[in-house]
């Protein structure tokens, strides 16, 4: 039997007041943080083609901000072993001028149409999530080859600035086709993730957007835009064929984005707010015994 929420046995007795503080402490429901996010899958849903377009072009000339913060630290960076932990602190600032800026990010996506064709599951809602992913990806992709171009082929960056670019490329490129798989899923398991944390909080956004993006960086997960931008620049300064790229990390990547995004994030969590409605029992009434 649930307890009553003014169960004596389960609860001191408080003031008014107190009974209000003790709301305003207690975290976000679960139902709340879905239905928010779902609210939030609709209106995107609903964005015009070209309104989505210009959002994701912007999202993919934003996320070379994180390379480039990368190349500039690592250029400037003594070659000592814990390099990497200081020249990853670039890697949020793409994440963090699209997110707070709202601009459309793929990864954000998987996660914000995916709520809504959860919850409705017809055709209609399946034609606009794959009108939405694949519009705001290829406008992404657009804006990440555009970025990749203009570093690697005009004097923006000093000589160094863009051997640190060609580093960068390099190493992200290191990687097999099952690996690049694994390491999206964590990418896009972590991004859907900031969506579905920042949901729930008031305050501290720019906190969760660094941390958890901060930790994709350092663990070389596989993001199909920000990544892109790095192994683009090779294409681009004519070290490697696209090909190449597209095949040995554009592709693995967008599959363990969206195996991250959807089924670690959005088809799990939308699962346990599904099964708390179904085995949520209603409120008994009390009976007060006879004195």
């Amino acid at each position: 039997m649930p307890i009553e929420d003014n169960d004596p046995v389960a609860s001191p007795e408080l003031t008014q007041k107190q009974r209000e503080e003790a709301e305003e402490r207690t975290s976000v429901s679960i139902d709340v943080v879905h239905e928010a996010i779902r609210k939030d899958g609709d209106e995107e849903l609903n964005r015009s083609t070209s309104a989505l377009s210009w959002s994701g072009l912007a999202a993919g000339l934003s996320m070379g901000f994180s390379f480039v913060t990368q190349a500039l630290i690592l250029a400037h960076m003594p070659d000592l072993p814990w390099r990497p932990l200081i020249v990853r602190l670039g890697y949020p600032v793409g994440f963090l001028i699209v997110i707070i800026g709202r601009q459309q990010l793929f990864t954000e996506n998987t996660i914000l149409a995916i709520i809504p064709l959860l919850a409705r599951r017809n055709i209609p809602t399946l034609l606009r999530v794959v009108r939405l992913w694949l519009v705001v990806l290829v406008a992404n992709m657009i804006g990440a080859h555009i970025f990749a171009w203009v570093v690697g082929n005009t004097p923006m960056f000093k000589p160094d600035i863009q051997q640190a670019m060609l580093d960068l490329a390099k190493k992200a490129m290191e990687v097999s086709f099952g690996a690049a798989v694994l390491r999206g899923i964590f990418a896009g398991w972590l991004i859907a993730m900031v969506v579905w944390m920042l949901a729930a909080v008031d305050s501290g956004r720019i906190a969760i957007i660094s941390i958890l993006t901060y930790v994709v960086g350092l663990g070389d997960f596989t993001h199909i835009i920000a990544g892109a931008v790095e192994v683009l620049f090779l294409p681009m300064t004519g070290v490697t064929s696209w090909m190449t790229v597209a095949w040995g990390y554009l592709l693995p990547t967008l599959i363990g984005n969206i195996i991250g995004g959807t089924a670690l994030t959005a088809a799990i969590n939308h699962a346990q707010v599904v099964a708390g409605k179904k085995t949520r029992a209603p409120k008994e009434p009390r009976i007060i015994p006879a004195a």
